[in-house]
């Protein structure tokens, strides 16, 4: 069994994050990945970005988008929250 990789210090990180990585807003939440969970359980503490509220309802809810289309935004999400995170120094390669 594959075990969830937790960590509280990559989830402050993440929510140290003021603008939303996806449109600038002021006012972030850690929003996770939303594949391959079950009720009541996260993915990957590393799967996770810095979201508004309403880019994280979008990607959750979004009646506008296709499924595929909010994974990609989600992905994307990831990939810039990475970036914000090793730019403002709070994770360093070993």
């Amino acid at each position: 069994m594959r075990t969830t990789y937790r960590n509280k210090k990559w989830l402050a990180a993440v929510g140290s994050i003021q603008q939303c990585v996806l449109c600038g807003a002021w006012g972030t939440q850690v929003a996770h990945r939303n594949e391959g969970k079950g009720i009541g359980i996260k993915v990957d503490d590393c799967a996770s970005a810095a979201l508004c509220v309403t880019c994280h309802t979008q990607i959750d809810n979004g009646k506008n988008l296709t499924r595929e289309e909010r994974r990609q935004l989600m992905d994307r999400a990831i990939v810039l929250t990475v970036i914000q995170i090793a730019r403002m120094g709070l994770v360093v390669p070993a």
